[in-house]
């Protein structure tokens, strides 16, 4: 009995130690297992952040690529802008050109018409110097207008014979001409009543006159009748030379283009 003991003593040491070497083993696979849990969770932790960053990485990538493609289409647009703004400005530059041109020919025309208009007012002032007091005359639309009534010119609204007065009238009529070739006189006849034909005679009369007595170019003088609007007797209408005019206005809108 007394040799067993030791054995047995060491058999419980033995058996001790083991059992609490088993006890270290068992905590530290809990240990192992827990940390293996910690580690499973932080690696799905990592798992969804790694998809969350994919996701964030697609939608900024679908986004880069949606921001090319807008930027393309404003590099586009702001082309097509451009040009479109160049065309614009080179239309306004020729339709101000236009204009300008436009302008530098009316302006022309403007001053002939008011050099002509100028020169018709002074030759009014001439004639009724030369037609004396009393001289019935005027202006309108570019013509200096000459009046006699029938009474004066024939002594009557139905004679188609001069009267002195007439002749005389008809004399200072032909002192005018002669003194202004420049211009295109024509004898109009004016009538209230309808009868055309006494009227165009008498104007002829007073036509007649003036070229035969007073050598005045027939080919210059016209004769004419019309409605005298509630007035009557004979009108000489002293008219600028408008072919010339016209032909003037051309050359100035050809020199200003």
């Amino acid at each position: 009995m007394r040799k067993q003991l030791p054995f047995l003593i060491i058999l419980l040491i033995s058996l001790t130690a083991h059992a609490q070497k088993k006890s270290e083993l068992f905590a530290e696979i809990e240990q192992l297992k827990s940390e293996k849990q910690g580690l499973g969770q932080e690696l799905a932790e990592a798992k969804r952040e790694i998809s969350s960053s994919k996701a964030k990485a697609d939608a900024l990538e679908a986004e880069n690529i949606s921001l090319r493609d807008a930027n393309a289409t404003l590099l586009t647009n702001l082309t097509s802008f451009s040009e479109l703004s160049r065309k614009n400005s080179e239309n306004v530059n020729k339709t101000l050109q236009a204009l300008q041109q436009k302008e530098r020919q009316l302006s022309g025309i403007n001053e002939m018409i008011a050099a002509n208009d100028s020169t018709a007012i002074v030759l009014l002032t001439k004639v009724k110097q030369i037609l004396g007091d009393g001289a019935n005359a005027d202006f309108s639309e570019g013509d200096v207008i000459i009046s006699g009534s029938l009474n004066t010119l024939f002594g009557s609204d139905t004679s188609v014979e001069l009267s002195e007065a007439g002749l005389a009238w008809v004399s200072k009529i032909a002192e005018v001409l002669k003194a202004n070739p420049e211009r295109k006189p024509e004898v109009v006849g004016l009538n209230i009543t309808g009868e055309f034909g006494l009227t165009y005679d008498q104007a002829n009369v007073v036509a007649k006159t003036l070229t035969d007595t007073h050598q005045v170019p027939a080919e210059k003088l016209s004769v004419s009748v019309q409605d005298g609007n509630f007035k009557e007797g004979i009108s000489i209408k002293l008219r600028p030379d408008y072919e010339a005019f016209y032909g003037t206005v051309k050359e100035s809108v050809k020199t200003s283009q």
